[in-house]
């Protein structure tokens, strides 16, 4: 008996995105198999949900704050067995569902992510990169972690563990990463990268980015939570 094929939601949060998500949406348009894509804004005043609606007819307005809430809200409206969560500045090969749905073949895997690296190749910027995902990857083997860039996560699973948490600032990916964990595998698809913008390095500082990770990071190892009251938007 031929297993069923896995049908995969694109989820992507929005406020302000005007200047990505057209090129992210219309990349979208094109992958192979075809996916479900939901864009789930919250409360944008630019040309966003107007960009949106040309590629897609599943654009919600979200009335509560905040990235993790509209992840959550996307994922309420998602058909699909693999939720898909990325963010509006992010670059991807087109045959990326094949390489998820495989991931995901194995019924023993309840979340995935992938390398990340800059859209436009900096010396700096990719060593670090590269570093950071082989960093992602060795850590996985024992405290998962994955960035909102690129974060797939079997359905049934995302529901056991309630989502994402509303109640935090940023690092929600990473604390979904290590929940999700309890109840399966969690993978790093090795051979699958996207590009993300660099739009935050360049306008608060490479320092001063990696830092806050740091110092986030570490409070939520420490405390379960990060130091940032906030993750501002940047534009």
């Amino acid at each position: 008996m031929q297993s069923k094929e896995l049908r995969i939601s694109v989820i992507i949060p929005t406020l302000q995105e005007q200047d990505y998500i057209g090129t992210t949406l219309s990349q979208l348009c094109k992958v192979k198999p075809p996916v479900e894509v939901i864009v789930a804004d919250g409360g944008s005043q630019d040309r966003t949900v107007e960009v949106a609606r040309r590629y897609t007819d599943k654009v919600y307005r979200v009335n509560k704050h905040g990235i993790a809430a509209g992840r959550n809200y996307g994922a309420q409206k998602a058909k699909g067995d693999i939720l898909l969560f990325m963010d509006a500045d992010v670059e991807f090969p087109t045959t990326f569902p094949k390489k998820v749905a495989q991931t995901f073949k194995d019924p023993r895997t309840v979340g995935a992510t992938c390398n990340i690296m800059p859209v436009h190749p900096e010396i700096g910027a990719t060593s670090f990169f590269l570093f950071y995902n082989l960093l992602i990857r060795i850590i996985s083997r024992f405290k998962p972690h994955s960035r909102g860039e690129f974060l797939a996560v079997r359905k049934t699973t995302f529901k056991k563990a309630n989502g994402f948490d509303e109640a935090m600032p940023c690092l929600e990916d990473h604390d979904l990463a290590n929940r999700l964990s309890h109840f399966g595998k969690f993978i790093f698809i090795s051979d699958l990268t996207v590009h993300e913008s660099l739009r935050r390095f360049k306008k608060l500082g490479f320092r001063k980015v990696v830092a806050t990770w740091i110092v986030d990071y570490i409070s939520f190892i420490l405390r379960g939570k990060p130091l940032s009251p906030e993750w501002k938007p940047v534009r």
